[in-house]
């Protein structure tokens, strides 16, 4: 199927994937513009994959201050070089991370970082709510399981939303950068600030 280079060049600024790679993706999916973005993510998530084993020791904190001062975010993310460290793409990841972590308040980074203690808990609650609503006991752990899906993906930073983007998560936003950039990149840890507050760390478990 021939594509033009009009529709390769819209589909790469969408994605910020090569042309080549756009070209073809767009040529895998009969052209609809949807499936090739979505035949990029996974091309994108299967280059996280490969490189998730490599040092990333370089990086950068970056901060973020809500207007009027009452909430206040430190993000740590982490590449490989110092090169990628200043590359501009990587540092507006890191910016729109530090705005994630103040609107959403993620808990954790990842779902591995959910201390056990606190899984199992969240997993009694649940399970005593589904009895109380009159759930059959053979779908009872069914039911548990979709709720706790939820509750990652409401507490554990990767699994959210993307804020700007809700049809995208945050661990879609960082693997299609990996992709872009060809290096490891690792969200290590955040801390968000909310006047009268306590503030804890939140460290990713894969150091």
């Amino acid at each position: 199927m021939q594509i033009d280079a009009k529709t390769v060049k819209a589909l790469r600024e969408k994605t910020g994937a090569g042309m080549m790679d756009c070209k073809k993706a767009l040529q895998e999916a009969g052209g609809d513009e949807e499936k090739a973005i979505i035949i990029l993510r996974e091309k994108g998530l299967a280059a996280a994959a490969r490189r998730a084993g490599r040092v990333a020791a370089q990086g950068i904190i970056d901060s973020y201050i809500h207007l009027g001062g009452k909430v206040g975010v430190l993000v740590e993310i982490n590449c490989e070089t110092d090169f990628v460290a200043r590359n501009e793409q990587f540092r507006e990841f890191a910016r729109n991370i530090c705005l994630q972590v103040a609107a959403s308040n993620p808990l954790y980074v990842d779902r591995d970082d959910v201390p056990a203690a606190v899984l199992e808990k969240e997993r009694s609650i649940l399970r005593n709510q589904a009895l109380r609503e009159g759930k059959p006991e053979k779908v009872i752990e069914r039911i548990v399981e979709g709720r706790i899906a939820k509750f990652y993906q409401e507490n554990c930073l990767l699994e959210q939303p993307y804020i700007k983007d809700p049809d995208r998560s945050i661990r879609d936003l960082l693997h299609e950068l990996i992709a872009r950039i060809g290096e490891n990149i690792i969200i290590r840890r955040f801390s968000r600030f909310a006047v009268g507050e306590e503030v804890e760390e939140k460290s990713s478990g894969s150091d």
